[in-house]
Parts: structure tokens; C-alpha cells; sequence
């Protein structure tokens, strides 16, 4: 049965696991990593996942401080004539 201390993760067999899966998982989600081995070799690690990295952008954080100019989005009339005219 799981019962590893901090430092290095407890090995644990695959069968083990199996038959004590909710006890392991829930130990995981605590803290505890364990190594899972099949034949003494081992095979697959389960840990806790690392924290969640804080988010990069926060939405908001620029609003009232960014302007847009009035004709931001209108098609200034040279540009359209030039994109209309023949080729060639």
C-alpha cells in the first residue's frame, strides 16, 4: 500500500496500482509521486501535475489606455481606386 515520504518517488508494480488505484491517485493529488514498474523495470511515472502557469495576458489590463483613430477602419478612397483600376 502507498506510503512514500518526500524525496524520491516509491516504486510501485503495476498490479499494485491496479488493485489500489483510487488510494494511489489520491495520494498523487496530495503530493506523493510514485514510479510504476512492470518486471523491476520501470515503466511510467505518476505525480501530481505542476501548477498551472499564471496566464501571460490578462484581458483588461489595457483598457481606457489604448486609442483608436476615428477612421481606424475606412478605406481611404486612393487605395480603393488603385485596388478597382485595370491591370496592365
Amino acid at each position: 500500500m502507498p506510503s512514500p515520504g518526500p524525496g524520491s518517488p516509491q516504486r510501485v508494480g503495476v498490479r499494485e496500482l491496479r488493485d489500489n488505484l483510487t488510494t494511489f491517485l489520491r495520494e498523487a493529488r496530495q503530493g506523493s509521486a510514485f514510479l510504476v514498474t512492470s518486471h523491476d523495470q520501470v515503466v511510467a511515472e505518476l505525480r501530481p501535475p505542476p501548477p498551472e502557469a499564471a496566464p501571460r495576458r490578462q484581458p483588461g489590463v489595457l483598457a481606457g489606455r489604448i486609442r483608436l483613430a476615428p477612421d481606424f477602419d475606412e478605406t481611404p478612397p486612393e487605395m480603393i481606386d488603385s485596388m478597382e483600376a485595370p491591370l496592365g
